[in-house]
């Protein structure tokens, strides 16, 4: 008995005949019956009926079936094994953070558990982040705000107020908060058209009558803290991505909390990339067990 007989009579059971056995196969529909009829003749036995040009299980055929199916399944099984080991031994993982704060834990995890795969990480904002998973340019997005859709997957991480931030010599570093009203009057450091943060802030303004007018404009999170650290105006950031230092103090917003929620986004068609899946599934058992 040969490994190709075995499959030829397989595949011919579940396709329910030899021309098609043999497409699927990429095989002449000779080759496949010779397969079947010599392995039929080396055991003297009948696994096909095969009468008026129909093709019917035999009590054995259909016994053997049963076994071909758990034979083929491990097979596939062993397969998918070997090269989710391959992957995560080799593979490389690229993701696209609004703040990589959020996913620093998980990040930590995964390389823990897998250190041969290569992880770059880019900073973006939503509009950026989004891009670049549909350009396929990253695998795995951090970002917040991003609408439920059918074409992502989503594994939420935490959800943090927006906080003003100065420096220490600043004169309403002393102040216990500052309402938008507040803000209409002081100088302020705004992120880029796009970001997350600086539209959820205008709109909450908006809610309140006040319109927000920035000093100086800038791209990114790390240039707002460094423009801040001079003095020259009011930053803004998620109270999760402050950190501390730099001669900088945090002051909280009054009213209602301006919550920014983040989340893992990937590709729903690419889940289950085994690197992508792999990280997923370290920062949903994170998140289960309260992690990060």
């Amino acid at each position: 008995m040969r490994y190709v007989q075995l499959r030829a009579f397989h595949h011919v059971a579940i396709a329910g005949g030899f021309s098609r056995a043999a497409h699927d196969l990429h095989l002449s529909q000779p080759a496949i019956s010779d397969q079947v009829r010599k392995l039929e003749e080396e055991y003297d036995v009948l696994l096909f009926s095969r009468q008026h040009k129909q093709v019917a299980l035999t009590p054995m055929g259909e016994r053997l079936l049963a076994m071909t199916h758990r034979l083929f399944d491990a097979e596939s099984d062993a397969l998918d094994l070997l090269s989710e080991s391959r992957a995560l031994r080799t593979g490389q993982l690229r993701l696209v953070a609004d703040s990589v704060h959020h996913v620093l834990h998980v990040v930590s995890a995964f390389r823990e558990r897998y250190p041969g795969v290569q992880m770059t990480i880019w900073t973006g904002n939503t509009e950026t982040g989004v891009a670049q998973l549909m350009s396929y340019e990253a695998d795995i997005a951090v970002l917040g705000d991003v609408a439920p859709s059918r074409d992502f997957e989503t594994i939420s991480l935490n959800a943090t107020p927006i906080i003003a931030f100065v420096t220490a010599e600043h004169p309403v570093a002393v102040r216990a908060s500052l309402s938008f009203a507040d803000l209409a009057d002081l100088p302020l450091v705004m992120r880029e058209r796009g970001s997350r943060t600086r539209r959820m802030l205008e709109q909450r303004a908006a809610e309140n009558g006040v319109t927000l007018r920035f000093a100086i404009e800038v791209e990114g999170r790390e240039a707002v803290r460094d423009v801040v650290a001079t003095g020259a105006g009011i930053g803004f950031v998620s109270e999760a991505e402050f950190v501390p230092g730099q001669g900088l103090t945090r002051i909280p917003l009054s009213g209602p909390p301006i919550l920014m929620e983040e989340a893992l986004i990937c590709l729903r068609d690419r889940r289950e990339s085994k690197t992508i899946k792999a990280f997923l599934d370290i920062a949903r058992d994170l998140r289960e067990r309260g992690g990060g």
